[in-house]
């Protein structure tokens, strides 16, 4: 099962994209809309196979002050699903950090995220899983890992973990301080509506104690329940997992079994 998840998490850029290039260093795949909201902005080159923004700039305000007039001309064409006010570091392929953008805006200029996930069982090896809320943006109502989320600008992967913990699952950082290290299961290439996905997953596991249940704090969860491992394959079999949640708790499964 899980190779088939992985398969559905490696899709080509979409047609007619170019490859995103901010202050020289190449850093992600933009739309071929997002190339055209962009055409009158300053600072911005369109090529035959690239969107260059800030050439020659460095890391720095001027840099930031673009990377926010870019997020707002794509506001303004209808580019963006939503608007989030949180910032996102943009990395170039070796890791660099070149600056922050709305979070909106990542998908449809291509740039890598990181998504952190916590998988949470019982002491009798039963998974915690939660179902977003239906006024969710992307895959409302489907099942998710207990806690998920995005890195925002200026965290490192752990901190985001603990943040997320806290606003989705009412965890405090002792109900979660004996969780394994974060590893990554994947990178996911894929394409959605307002552009395209490039994700790292990376996923912890802990066992919760008996006496901590889960309580959403941030309103984008509408229940929490536990699941065997079984019944985990089987949700992710009929599609009633998100594909990252899909991919987290199959993976996990496959390689650890449950957590006793």
């Amino acid at each position: 099962m899980y190779a088939l998840l992985r398969d559905r998490a490696q899709e080509a850029a979409p047609p007619s994209s170019r490859q995103l290039y901010i202050a020289g260093r190449r850093c992600g795949q933009a739309t071929l809309a997002a190339c055209d909201a962009l055409r009158e902005q300053a600072s911005v080159r369109i090529e035959a196979d690239s969107l260059r923004l800030g050439d020659g700039m460095r890391p720095g305000a001027g840099l930031d002050a673009l990377l926010a007039a870019v997020a707002l001309a794509l506001r303004q064409a209808d580019c963006l699903r939503g608007w989030r006010d949180e910032l996102l570091d943009i990395h170039d392929e070796s890791g660099l950090c070149l600056g922050a953008i709305e979070r909106a805006a990542v998908r449809p200029l291509g740039i890598l995220t990181r998504a952190v996930h916590l998988n949470a069982w019982t002491a009798d090896g039963r998974l915690w899983v939660a179902r977003r809320a239906l006024n969710k943006s992307t895959d409302p109502g489907m099942w998710d890992t207990l806690v998920g989320g995005l890195v925002a600008s200026g965290e490192s992967p752990d901190l985001a973990l603990i943040r997320e913990c806290g606003e989705e699952a009412g965890l405090a950082p002792d109900d979660v301080r004996g969780r394994d290290p974060l590893r990554t299961v994947l990178r996911m290439h894929r394409r959605l509506p307002e552009g395209y996905q490039v994700e790292d997953l990376l996923v912890s596991r802990c066992v919760l104690a008996d006496d901590v249940r889960p309580a959403n704090r941030d309103g984008e969860v509408m229940e929490f329940a536990t699941v065997t491992p079984e019944q985990a394959r089987a949700m992710a079999a009929n599609g009633e997992f998100t594909l990252e949640a899909a991919l987290v708790v199959i993976s996990d499964i496959g390689t650890h079994g449950a957590a006793r």
